[in-house]
């Protein structure tokens, strides 16, 4: 994996951590950062030593607050055009979801477990939306500031209707920074998936990893693909798809090692969640 500048990576035991590494700007992204992950995203998807991804951000303040508004120039008409409209008309757009959301940016199909820490706003729903699940701590809370600063929220609100009622997507994205969605209401809502103490977020993410990496790589790529798929497409359509899954998901070397565990009677140690 290629050494990054606003990137922490650690690889080990088939679990990479990936760490959005601007603390000082509440982990915000700027052009680097978006291309670096662009990069991590891509080298993930050859690397055979990793099966599953946690994303999280650095310090305890926040996962990320989306673009990073002073290294973007927002408003300024001089500015970079890195971000935003290129040419005369708006019909070209450089936009950070070219290059942030594992699956359309990285065609990344290997589970990614998001560990929220903090504050999620913004831009950051480039990378929740396209996440498998989410494990937050007890402080973090999620919200869109668009509307507040006179910017349509458009993308970020349509990648969070694939994982939250359209009521709350509406009420987040119109109500700006002027409310939040707290970790335990983002439960509440199917948004996140667990709610930790700050101190066991770290654990709680690696024992769910730890678990996804035991087991069998194409069955659980294959299964992430087809959940994807079912919320994407019409029913019958996936329907269709899942006939190739499922061939494709599934060989005889995991069948021959499911088929040992099954008869051998021992079964995983499971929690209640």
């Amino acid at each position: 994996m290629s050494r990054f500048t606003t990137l922490d990576y650690d690889e080990r035991d088939g679990v990479a951590w990936v760490t959005l590494n601007r603390p000082e700007v509440l982990n915000a992204f700027d052009v680097q950062m978006m291309r670096e992950v662009h990069q991590c995203w891509r080298e993930l998807r050859d690397n055979d030593d990793v099966r599953v991804v946690v994303l999280t951000g650095a310090g305890d303040q926040a996962f990320s607050t989306g673009v990073d508004r002073t290294a973007a120039r927002i408003g300024d008409p001089d500015r970079p055009l890195d971000i935003g409209q290129r040419g005369a008309t708006p019909l070209h757009l450089n936009d950070p979801g070219d290059l942030l959301p594992p699956k359309t940016a990285g065609d990344l199909w290997k589970p990614v477990i998001a560990a929220v820490n903090g504050m999620a706003c913004g831009g950051a729903f480039y990378l929740l939306g396209e996440v498998e699940f989410i494990i937050a701590a007890e402080h973090a809370t999620f919200f869109d500031p668009h509307t507040t600063f006179g910017m349509a929220a458009v993308f970020e609100p349509i990648l969070m209707a694939q994982r939250m009622p359209i009521g709350e997507v509406m009420r987040m994205a119109l109500m700006g920074s002027h409310e939040r969605l707290g970790a335990q209401r983002a439960y509440d809502i199917g948004l996140v998936q667990e709610v930790v103490p700050a101190a066991d977020l770290h654990e709680t993410a690696h024992r769910a990893a730890a678990l996804l990496a035991s087991q069998p790589t194409l069955a659980v790529q294959a299964t992430v693909r087809a959940v994807w798929h079912a919320k994407e497409l019409g029913s019958r359509q996936a329907l269709d798809i899942a006939k190739t899954l499922v061939q494709l998901g599934t060989d005889d070397a995991s069948l021959a090692e499911g088929q040992r565990a099954f008869t051998s009677g021992r079964r995983p140690e499971w929690r209640l969640r």
